[in-house]
């Protein structure tokens, strides 16, 4: 007798729908495949999601986004630009792509979020910006952050790349006071266009300027020239921009993704609360909650293991991948990392926090097309690794 396998419960998974792939469709046979309508119609859509008080443009990754933020805002060589240490590293990279030193700061324990106490005392002369990011989904402390970025004459701009649709204060991330937000639509995001990103402000004077740097510094992008009634062949480059512009066929995605985004936020607060439930009285301290009347949007679901577990991060991992069940880890903090580390000569007992943290964090599967069964799979899985 054979003992059946049950087959490997991937660590995230795209939802996609009918409605989407019919949308794609249209895209690829209306002849317009790269930016025209339907990215268009995706900015606009997004903009009145968020209240409609924003201007979006639409990119090729959240990456991209951040970069024409900060381009936007004029930083340049010389110039500091604070975040924390515990991101991904396009988060601190973009910085550097315009010849500024990004400032890395320790998270704060209970958001795990960057720490605005000391954002604040990494304040120098040089500092031209604040680059908070929204971990997990668990919006910042953006008030405090905010009083300090006023205090010091500092632009803000958010690394809401797991953030759709996360409120602070009542209020979604992508609408505060904030100089730009900037949302990811990456494979495993809260929702996807495969590859993507959006940058929301309000400040129309940075809207036109990532509009313009995001296709090559032209001051006309090609679906405005190429579908006018009358002769429209003239542009000029007005700058050395960029090759950022998101697609119809990504944005066609987007869409409808971004129709269901509530759907998807109830289903995953759903498994958040069982995980909730059935790690409870386990050795692993839960992920932060959003303060009460606030969303979370669950992009993530990191527990943390703790010195009282029968086994260590790395053996726990280890285990759930011998029973099929993929997670991750966010994050490898960037001072661990040997550019990060090298360059600025950065050591773990600067960032206490991200250090302890990372070194005991795992990351769950967590995303919509999780049957119940998937969920009570990994349940059970993670009591049978953390139960002596």
């Amino acid at each position: 007798m054979t003992t059946r396998i049950a087959p490997f419960l991937p660590f995230a998974r795209p939802d996609i729908g009918e409605e989407e792939i019919a949308e794609v469709v249209d895209a690829l046979r209306s002849g317009w495949v790269t930016t025209g309508p339907k990215t268009k119609k995706f900015e606009s859509d997004f903009a009145l999601f968020l209240g409609g008080e924003v201007e979006a443009i639409a990119v090729n990754s959240a990456t991209a986004g951040l970069h024409l933020a900060l381009e936007a805002l004029g930083v340049g060589p010389g110039d500091e630009v604070i975040t924390t240490t515990h991101t991904f590293t396009a988060t601190a990279e973009v910085a550097r792509y315009l010849g500024a030193e990004p400032v890395l700061v320790d998270i704060e324990r209970d958001t795990l979020c960057m720490d605005p106490a000391q954002a604040e005392r990494a304040v120098t002369p040089r500092t031209k910006a604040l680059l908070p990011v929204h971990f997990a989904g668990r919006a910042a402390p953006m008030d405090r952050i905010a009083d300090i970025a006023h205090r010091h004459g500092l632009a803000v701009v958010e690394d809401a790349a797991h953030a759709l649709p996360a409120t602070q204060a009542g209020k979604l991330i992508g609408s505060l006071a904030s100089d730009a937000t900037v949302f990811s639509f990456y494979a495993n995001k809260t929702i996807t266009t495969g590859e993507g990103g959006m940058l929301v402000t309000r400040r129309p004077d940075l809207a036109r300027r990532a509009r313009v740097m995001r296709l090559h510094g032209m001051s006309r992008e090609a679906f405005d020239r190429f579908t006018a009634k009358t002769p429209s062949w003239y542009y000029e480059i007005v700058a050395p921009g960029f090759k950022y512009n998101m697609t119809d066929v990504a944005a066609a995605m987007g869409i409808h993704q971004l129709r269901r985004a509530n759907l998807f936020l109830a289903r995953r607060a759903s498994i958040a609360a069982r995980y909730d439930a059935a790690f409870a009285t386990l050795p692993v301290q839960l992920p932060p909650h959003a303060p009460r009347g606030d969303v979370h949007s669950w992009h993530l679901y990191v527990v943390q293991v703790m010195p009282s577990s029968p086994v260590s991060r790395d053996e726990f991992i280890e285990r759930l991948f011998a029973m099929n069940i993929g997670c991750s880890v966010h994050y490898i903090p960037l001072h661990a990392h040997p550019y990060w580390r090298a360059r600025y000569s950065l050591t773990p007992e600067m960032f206490p926090v991200s250090e302890e943290v990372s070194r005991r964090s795992v990351s769950l599967p967590l995303y919509t097309r999780m049957t119940d069964d998937d969920v009570e799979r990994v349940i059970d899985a993670v009591k049978v690794v953390l139960t002596r």
